[in-house]
């Protein structure tokens, strides 16, 4: 069985320190080549997906305020324009941006993923994405966020705060489904004769009233190719995994172990269930950080801790060694019932080359990996098929 495999990319590389190493790229980070470059040898290695980190803050050492640092990355580029910048760039590899649920409105999100889903030709995603900081909020000025304090995350207060993001990023990507439904797929006629290019009664008012949202639609924007792009989602716990039994296609998990990922992924399945989920089950990847290298990776990591002044540690396994050893410890976690995994290069280009070019061969020794892309879309190469219009089906 063919093992899925990602690649997140972020800034210079997610260790801190990865802008000041040898051969890094700082001086394009803020540039369409350097990403172009990445997401071209991702697709050299045949990996499914790329995806793209986004956020409403500059990044920050701290969970809900900024800092102060000046010694690390700082800035980014929007990750949805950075998904459409290299989409004509590539042909087959799928394209993942984030997006803010909080702030962002959903009528936005839907026609921009939509519109990359065009421009690539059926290869996008998205990862909605809760924004709980108040300096967030301040941005925009419509209303203010209490501090999460994470220091006790079984608090009723932070899981009633969490449960609000949560819902409320449910009924972003509830809207921004229904958008991609409100054109069928056979609305443009483009008929020069008639002088008619859209069949008005295949344009769909959604008539969405909810909580967080009243939108009425339809979108400005023609069906996307895969009728629905793939919608990804973060979680660590029960309360976002129900999120993406709800509301997404594929949830990336954060096991330290093989036997870690089975609890994980039995906890996921048990959302699954406790949320009513329809249709085909959630598509489950693991995260990890990786340092890649046939010998030297510790060392290599321990010289950046020293950059940055610190041990660098992650909500994911970081995994320092060999592409073989790595390609060892996917395929026992793969036992576990992931269906996939999402790698983050700890120092970019160096260990995603060292993904495509060292990792990907020892999979394929293994009968593990593709030897070449099988489809073009994102949602057929995960296996997931195409969904039926909900309005055409209605009518």
């Amino acid at each position: 069985m063919t093992l899925h495999l990602a690649v997140a990319l972020d800034g210079a590389g997610w260790h801190p320190a990865a802008w000041r190493a040898e051969g890094a790229r700082p001086d394009r980070l803020f540039t369409l080549a350097y990403w172009a470059d990445l997401v071209a040898e991702a697709e050299r290695g045949l990996l499914d997906f790329v995806t793209f980190e986004d956020a409403l803050g500059l990044q920050s050492t701290r969970l809900n305020e900024p800092d102060e640092r000046l010694d690390q990355v700082r800035g980014r580029l929007d990750a949805v324009l950075i998904a459409s910048g290299v989409a004509p760039l590539t042909s087959r590899i799928g394209l993942v941006p984030t997006t803010g649920t909080t702030h962002t409105e959903p009528f936005h999100v839907a026609i921009g993923i939509a519109s990359l889903d065009h421009i690539s030709g059926g290869r996008a995603g998205w990862r909605p994405q809760v924004s709980g900081r108040p300096d967030h909020a301040a941005h925009f000025g419509r209303r203010v966020l209490p501090p999460l304090d994470f220091s006790d995350r079984a608090d009723p207060a932070f899981t009633r705060h969490v449960a609000g993001l949560l819902g409320e990023a449910a009924d972003a990507v509830e809207v921004v489904r229904r958008l991609w439904d409100s054109w069928e797929d056979d609305a443009e006629i483009r008929d020069v004769a008639t002088g008619r290019f859209v069949d008005r009664e295949k344009l769909h008012y959604i008539d969405f009233q909810g909580d967080w949202f009243s939108v009425k639609g339809p979108s400005i924007t023609p069906r996307p190719p895969q009728g629905q792009p793939l919608v990804t989602s973060l979680a660590h716990d029960r309360q976002p995994y129900e999120f993406a039994a709800r509301a997404s296609d594929v949830v990336y998990v954060t096991p330290r172990d093989r036997e870690d990922a089975s609890a994980v992924v039995e906890q996921v399945r048990e959302a699954e269930a406790a949320t009513g989920r329809a249709g085909p089950p959630l598509k489950v990847f693991a995260d990890l950080v990786v340092f890649l290298e046939t010998g030297g990776a510790a060392d290599r990591k321990a010289r950046l801790d020293d950059l940055d002044g610190g041990e660098f540690v992650s909500d994911a396994h970081v995994f320092t060694g060999t592409p073989e050893a790595l390609a060892g410890l996917l395929l026992s976690w793969r036992e576990a019932g992931l269906d996939g995994f999402r790698l983050r290069p700890g120092e970019l280009p160096r260990d995603l080359v060292a993904i495509t070019r060292g990792l990907v061969p020892e999979l394929r020794a293994a009968g593990a990996f593709r030897t070449a892309y099988d489809t073009g879309d994102l949602r057929g190469r995960l296996g997931l098929p195409r969904p039926a219009n909900r309005y055409a089906t209605a009518s």
